[in-house]
């Protein structure tokens, strides 16, 4: 560890050192048996004479706090005690570890809205996660692997690699009919990040951004973070409601393929509607084509970027549900005068991607792997949407009225009267089942009590039980409401 002194503050250097390492020791830092620097290495490092570091080792082993070893030097001791009553509250306070600064008014009481299940949880039922047993963990070893050995060990281009670009740009036309080309995909940290460096390059703060009722509550907070005035406007059979939109929306956020949380898709005339809408009030239309890739039943619509030629649409993607959320890859396709300063912005951010993942994923699009790897989970999960599709219209009917979609890796359900969400979510949790509940999904409009039922990183031989086991917390929570 570092140590700090400061010969101007009128205190004993000894005395510091001494702290200093105590306060490591009590604290954890330096746990029993860590070895201590040797005096003569310290007192070079910093710059003290080899009689202060000496003195202060001796007090600590005098206190129990370290003990000497055969041989020489000396370690923390395996019974080190408390500090004395009093000591902790004399001792200079670490940087940090006062209390003076405050969030925001913008980020009071804010905390991550996603978190890793509870220890000890058997079934994980929240929306949107893929199966990690899904992964081709050793072929995308080999690639990553061989990509850090080839790579240039220097920093590359904030748009990202132009053999990913150029790989993206040719898969999303093939697979979506997005027109882009390599000078306009700006790769990404994910869907998110996309959305935030787009975001900042369109709104000033205050401007008015339009969002679907319900609809996915990251992207509603990513956006009051940015001091946007976020409107939500409702969704029906055909999606986003376009005659509700505010005329000052600078920015439409849209989920048109499969609406999140709902997941109805969009009709085609109310996307022709939006991108009118668009035009007529100077707005951008940012489309997140969420679970396209995974259609179980019906063809998929063309999105709104292939039919803009007004340069109004930025779509914006990621890999982490056709491939995996570990990599951290997404793109924006965005229209050419804004390349430059998304380009420039991510630069100030955080430079560039990682290039390494970004070669194994551009070979790996490139050598038609990845349509490969979607076939093969798509195949999974619709197996696994006949699953919960056939518990949402049998056992689980009797509490939950659900829209059945086509697409995605979740459901979403609204609860019979008499049962409460937040009663229903905690039942579950203490039978090891983690889902998420529908009402946070709502940001103007009352929100509907409802659960968002996944079925991604559930093995298929083991969802029938944990959709059993649901079942059960939703007859027991209805027999005492």
């Amino acid at each position: 560890m570092d140590i700090f002194l400061d010969p101007e503050s009128g205190r004993p250097l000894t005395g510091q050192l001494y702290e200093q390492l105590r306060r490591a020791i009590t604290e954890g830092r330096l746990v029993p048996g860590d070895q201590l620097v040797p005096s003569r290495q310290l007192a070079t490092e910093l710059s003290v004479s080899r009689h202060t570091v000496t003195t202060a080792y001796g007090r600590l082993v005098a206190e129990g706090y370290a003990e000497g070893r055969s041989g020489g030097g000396s370690v923390v001791a395996s019974g080190s005690p408390a500090p004395p009553a009093g000591a902790r509250a004399a001792l200079p306070a670490e940087p940090g570890a006062g209390s003076a600064l405050r969030p925001s008014r913008r980020f009071e009481g804010w905390s991550p809205y996603f978190r890793p299940p509870p220890y000890g949880s058997r079934f994980d039922l929240r929306p949107g996660l893929p199966d990690p047993s899904l992964f081709p963990a050793e072929m995308w070893r080999r690639r990553v692997t061989a990509a850090v050995a080839a790579d240039h060990r220097e920093y590359g281009d904030p748009a990202g690699r132009i053999r990913l670009r150029r790989a993206i740009a040719g898969w999303v036309g093939r697979s979506r009919s997005v027109n882009a080309g390599e000078d306009t995909i700006v790769v990404t940290s994910g869907t998110q990040h996309a959305i935030d460096l787009v975001a900042r390059v369109l709104l000033e703060p205050g401007d008015c951004v339009a969002i679907e009722e319900p609809g996915y509550v990251p992207v509603r907070r990513l956006f009051g973070a940015l001091g946007a005035q976020v409107v939500g406007v409702p969704v029906d059979d055909q999606g986003l409601i376009v005659d509700l939109l505010p005329s000052s929306a600078r920015i439409v956020y849209v989920t048109p393929s499969h609406q999140y949380p709902l997941g109805m898709t969009m009709s085609m005339p109310r996307r022709r509607a939006l991108l009118r809408w668009a035009q007529r009030h100077d707005a951008a239309i940012i489309e997140d084509d969420y679970d396209t890739e995974f259609r179980y039943v019906d063809r998929p619509l063309g999105p709104r970027q292939a039919h803009d030629a007004d340069g109004r649409v930025v779509y914006v993607g990621s890999f982490s549900k056709t491939f995996s959320p570990s990599v951290r890859l997404g793109f924006a396709a965005v229209p050419k005068p804004l390349a430059g300063p998304v380009t420039a912005l991510r630069q100030l951010i955080d430079w560039h991607p990682p290039i390494a993942m970004q070669s194994a994923m551009a070979g790996f699009i490139d050598d038609g792997l990845l349509d490969k790897h979607i076939r093969r989970n798509r195949r999974v999960y619709a197996e696994r949407h006949h699953i919960l599709t056939e518990a949402l219209s049998g056992p689980l009917a009797e509490h939950l009225t659900v829209r059945v979609t086509h697409a995605g890796l979740h459901m979403a359900a609204v609860l019979r009267p008499g049962l409460r969400e937040h009663e229903v979510l905690q039942a579950a949790a203490g039978h090891g089942i983690v889902v998420a509940g529908l009402s946070d999904c709502f940001h103007t409009a009352p929100p509907q009590a409802g659960l968002l039922i996944g079925f991604g990183p559930v093995s298929t031989t083991g969802l029938p039980t944990a959709l059993r086991m649901l079942n059960r917390v939703l007859a027991a929570q209805s027999s005492t409401g």
